[in-house]
């Protein structure tokens, strides 16, 4: 079970930190991801970091900005979001799975979070 925390209403420029947290098994061996989803349009990958490497991949949009990190012995990935722009008012989504190294399908996770509400006002 994956539980995302840290979403919340911040102005253009700011940062903000979402927290990904696994329960009831280990995640360590698996690859994880944050997605979005904006109103009225589809999830889109936002970022993703492999288990062993912890090679990692971004979508354009966030490239520069955003930084996906993990804590294995915690059972814990984070997204560190800086620079926020209106345009990434979501809502975001932590996911699993054992999928290759810079997965950015959906399809290819099987675990997700509930999600977290990203607001980034003008």
């Amino acid at each position: 079970q994956l539980q995302a925390f840290g979403g919340g209403l911040v102005q253009a420029g700011g940062s903000l930190r979402l927290s990904c947290v696994a329960t009831g098994r280990t995640f360590s061996r698996l690859g994880m991801a944050w997605f979005r989803q904006a109103p009225g349009k589809e999830r889109e990958f936002v970022a993703t970091i492999s288990w062993r490497l912890r090679s990692t991949a971004y979508a354009d949009s966030v490239k520069g900005r955003f930084t996906i990190f993990r804590d294995n012995a915690k059972n814990t990935m984070y997204l560190q979001m800086d620079s926020l722009k209106p345009e990434d008012t979501a809502v975001y989504y932590c996911a699993a799975g054992a999928c290759v190294a810079g997965e950015i399908s959906p399809s290819a996770y099987s675990y997700w979070g509930q999600g977290t509400l990203v607001t980034v006002s003008s």
